[in-house]
């Protein structure tokens, strides 16, 4: 089964959408490359690495991760 890949362009408008709505230092969870879930912050703004995938660096993590396994944390109201 082969995997489509994705559009520079389609990459570029995940990683604005991310930023529109995540600002540097918001926390999210990232799924990492053993199956463990962890809590953390973004160091960086959502870019597209070298034209084909869509990455964040993150606080505490060596590298950067593919945006699609980085979820945000939403607030909870008080």
């Amino acid at each position: 089964m082969s995997r489509r890949i994705p559009s520079a362009p389609s990459l570029q408008a995940a990683c604005d959408k991310f930023n529109a709505a995540n600002q540097v230092g918001a926390a999210v969870t990232v799924l990492l490359d053993g199956g463990e879930v962890r809590e953390t912050i973004t160091t960086s703004e959502a870019q597209v690495l070298s034209g084909h995938s869509a990455v964040i660096w993150l606080d505490g993590i060596r590298g950067c991760y593919l945006l699609d396994r980085v979820t945000p944390v939403k607030a909870v109201a008080t």
